[in-house]
């Protein structure tokens, strides 16, 4: 069959035409496309720079494969986003994403996994300029790839991950950043909070911070130091102590080996909006664990754009509340019905009650330090990306 001349000259010479055809494409498909002609391309970029949404795949299912599940997932998903990522934040389970070995009738098999391994897997799946973050914790909280409605699980045990797709956003940077301790030096140098954008940055808003190895001497008065520096009523600040990093792009691997430390993400941007809750010790049932929630939801976040960070201690869960399982996940999903809930379960909380909104005062402040450092809580955090 002769091709149509009127269909080629249309393909070839009218732009929002063309446009309205390519924003079906996913970003992989429509970065092929792009190399089709000088047109293509030029629609291909407006595109790109228009889709500031981030997005996300996650796995709450354990695979017969030498490769972690969120890496499987992650290489089939990543044909259907329709971001370009350039920042890419991960968090798996520490049982199956690292390195194990499995025994029987007292031999020693060979080892299935080691995370360095599935790390670089998982890396060599993104774009070569994504900056990359990755935690391993033992346990996580993931809400299902694709639905910003859909019931986030509170996985403790088995194989589960999710990786948050960050694309370049106006008025939004993200940055990584890590701080180990050196033993040579009691001092940090105040040039790496500068260049993390944790200090003489205006726009500074929320600070993701994660403790690795701080079971180690010294790790604890490490981690004050850093927490108290960050310490300002202007600022989110969120985490919790993980097992270990296994991805961070921007390392330049100098740590000595073994070494305790931070690493984490900040967010600035004068148009984000965030607010994080405490949900203590005294949050024993669904009836004062919706109580806490309605504290956050009088934050007035708005939904659109918005990603939710649930970083909860290992003691917490099936093990505190008993009678009902996902209890914090689900209350969590009653009054925020279409933002997307992550997070882990770990050894140590980061975070206490504060808003930043538009106007970037706190609905409640004073001049004493809150008190960010805590063993079974959980910490619920909003972040508006505008």
């Amino acid at each position: 069959m002769e091709p149509d001349p009127k269909a080629f000259y249309v393909l070839s010479n009218l732009a929002e035409v063309v446009e309205r055809i390519l924003a079906f494409l996913p970003t992989k498909a429509l970065l092929r496309a792009a190399c089709v002609c000088r047109l293509w391309r030029e629609c291909s970029r407006r595109l790109l720079r228009n889709r500031q949404n981030f997005a996300w795949v996650s796995t709450a299912e354990s695979v017969s494969s030498n490769n972690h599940a969120l890496v499987q997932v992650l290489e089939v998903e990543l044909e259907k986003v329709q971001v370009l990522p350039q920042m890419v934040f991960y968090i798996a389970d520490a049982e199956t994403f690292s390195g194990h070995e499995d025994h029987c009738r007292g031999q020693k098999k060979a080892r299935r996994r080691n995370s360095k391994e599935t790390a670089i897997a998982l890396e060599k799946l993104l774009p070569k300029r994504c900056q990359v973050l990755g935690l391993v914790t033992p346990g996580t909280v993931v809400t299902p790839t694709g639905s910003r409605s859909g019931q986030p699980l509170e996985v403790e045990d088995g194989e589960a991950g999710f990786a948050l797709l960050f694309p370049k956003m106006d008025g939004v940077k993200i940055q990584t950043f890590h701080f180990f301790k050196d033993p040579k030096s009691k001092v940090i140098d105040e040039n790496q909070f500068a260049e993390a954008g944790l200090k003489n940055n205006p726009d500074l808003r929320v600070v993701l911070l994660f403790g690795y190895n701080t079971w180690k001497s010294g790790a604890t008065r490490f981690l004050h130091q850093i927490v108290n520096r960050l310490n300002e009523k202007s600022i989110i600040l969120a985490g919790g102590h993980v097992d270990s990093f296994t991805s961070l792009t921007s390392e330049n691997n100098s740590q000595p080996a073994e070494s305790c430390g931070v690493v984490g993400l900040t967010f600035s941007g004068p148009q984000i909006q965030s607010a994080a809750v405490l949900l203590d010790q005294d949050v024993v049932d669904e009836k004062t664990a919706e109580a806490a929630m309605q504290r956050l939801k009088a934050a007035s976040i708005p939904e659109h754009n918005t990603v939710a960070f649930m970083f909860a201690c290992v003691g917490r869960g099936y093990q505190h509340y008993k009678t009902k399982r996902n209890l914090e996940a689900d209350a969590f999903r009653k009054l925020f019905p279409s933002i997307p809930l992550f997070g882990f379960f770990g050894h140590g909380e980061i975070g206490c009650d504060r808003i930043v909104t538009g106007n970037f005062i706190l609905r409640e402040c004073n001049n004493v330090k809150d008190d960010l450092l805590h063993g079974y809580t959980t910490v619920m955090t909003l972040i508006h990306l505008g």
